[in-house]
């Protein structure tokens, strides 16, 4: 099993990565494939809303993106991660996040997501909840911890000494496991959940 890591701070070794790496650790011990991606500091542009996907299959702007699109297919699970810029997500990794959300066609039905959030002091929850949207539109469980996913530190290194911080890291990565492993038994046994044809309405007609 595989699982694909996000990380959405330009900080290659902040706290952000210190709370993936906290992750990878349970996930290696689970024998669980992981590969991590360096999203924050990269040049990437947002959505320019031209469909130009829906032709293809791919975004029109080939950059990471499509890079790491059948990365994300044959993974079962995905992990975002970002540190809080003005209660929200870093701008970089939101920008990738729609473009690959949008532009892949392939089902994401039950593969399991889960979000981490890094700060000093807040913003945490409203970042935490706009990173689990991406999940909740794709029909992805999303992976749940002993408290909300997040870890608290300001210079990099010192989520360190966040012991709290570090164990909801584990903890959610144990529980992730357990879900993508109970997920495949369940799909060998019983296959995903019937899918209805798409209905699309709009509020002004």
């Amino acid at each position: 099993m595989k699982v694909l890591m996000l990380n959405g701070s330009p900080k290659k070794n902040g706290n952000t990565a210190l709370a993936l790496r906290e992750m990878e650790k349970v996930f290696v011990q689970e024998g669980i494939e992981v590969e991590t991606v360096q999203v924050g500091g990269q040049d990437i542009r947002g959505c320019a809303a031209c469909n130009a996907c829906g032709r293809t299959g791919r975004c029109v702007y080939d950059d990471l993106v499509n890079e790491i699109a059948p990365v994300f297919e044959a993974s079962d699970g995905l992990v975002l991660a970002s540190p809080v810029y003005y209660a929200s997500a870093n701008g970089t990794l939101i920008a990738l996040l729609d473009r690959l959300f949008y532009s892949t066609s392939f089902d994401k039905t039950m593969k399991v997501g889960a979000s981490v959030v890094a700060a000093r002091r807040s913003g945490l929850t409203a970042t935490f909840d706009e990173l689990n949207k991406y999940f909740t539109i794709s029909g992805m469980p999303v992976a749940s911890s002993q408290y909300w996913n997040n870890i608290h530190g300001t210079a990099p290194g010192e989520a360190e000494r966040d012991a709290e911080g570090l164990q909801t890291m584990r903890t959610l990565a144990r529980n992730m496991t357990f879900l993508m492993k109970s997920i495949a038994l369940g799909k060998e046994k019983y296959g995903l959940p019937e899918a209805e044809a798409p209905c699309s309405t709009n509020f002004i007609r």
